[in-house]
């Protein structure tokens, strides 16, 4: 099934479009994506709103321009992105995103629930690239790394080392970094160095070690 792009989808593309995000394939596949299939029951009638809501147990799913900027991040790289590690699945609506743009896709949630919904979900759009994960996102997926590119979608109170080994030896990171003062980072790997680039503050919940049932 491919996915269409539907008049709020439109309307919430053109939104994003405005607040600065340009690539084509994201605006594309902003419009195309059901968001409301992602926010709780309650909520469809914000679901789309340029604005984070909550999911249960805690957790939000990301503002979409946030959503947009980031994976635009992974689409302007000087490289082929094949191969995409997505740390935080929550309710899935990134991972959708994420798999409508490259081949693959494998993603980590801690939280069990929320993974189950999450691949319900991928199944429910036909978005048959994606392997999925319960685990600890600190620790990333070594067993599939590397990775020609890696998105965090909750803060980290530091770089985790984990993520940058298993960038593959040119790849890129886009993660939030912080904890009171958050700031989305773009980092650059090659063979002999890191390059870090700051893309603006951000919003998100903490990155935290471990997975729960």
């Amino acid at each position: 099934m491919k996915l269409q792009a539907t008049r709020k989808g439109l309307q919430l593309a053109e939104l994003i479009r405005q607040e600065g995000v340009s690539h084509p394939d994201v605006i594309r596949v902003i419009a195309a994506t059901p968001r409301d299939m992602f926010v709780p029951e309650g909520l469809k009638h914000k679901a789309y709103e340029n604005n984070a809501l909550p999911i249960g147990l805690g957790q939000t799913i990301s503002q979409p321009f946030t959503v947009a900027q980031m994976t635009e991040q992974l689409l302007n790289a000087p490289f082929t992105i094949n191969k995409v590690l997505e740390i935080g699945t929550g309710s899935g609506y990134q991972t959708a995103i994420l798999a409508q743009l490259f081949p693959e896709v494998y993603s980590v949630e801690r939280i069990k629930s929320l993974q189950f919904h999450a691949k319900r979900r991928m199944n429910q759009l036909d978005l048959h690239n994606v392997k999925m994960k319960h685990g600890d996102g600190w620790q990333g997926w070594s067993s599939k790394a590397p990775f020609d590119a890696i998105i965090v979608t909750a803060a980290a109170s530091s770089l985790p080392e984990a993520l940058i080994k298993q960038l593959s030896e040119t790849g890129r990171l886009v993660i939030p970094v912080g904890e009171n003062q958050q700031k989305l980072v773009l980092i650059n790997k090659d063979s002999t160095a890191l390059k870090t680039d700051e893309i603006g503050d951000v919003r998100f919940v903490p990155l935290v070690a471990g997975a729960l049932a």
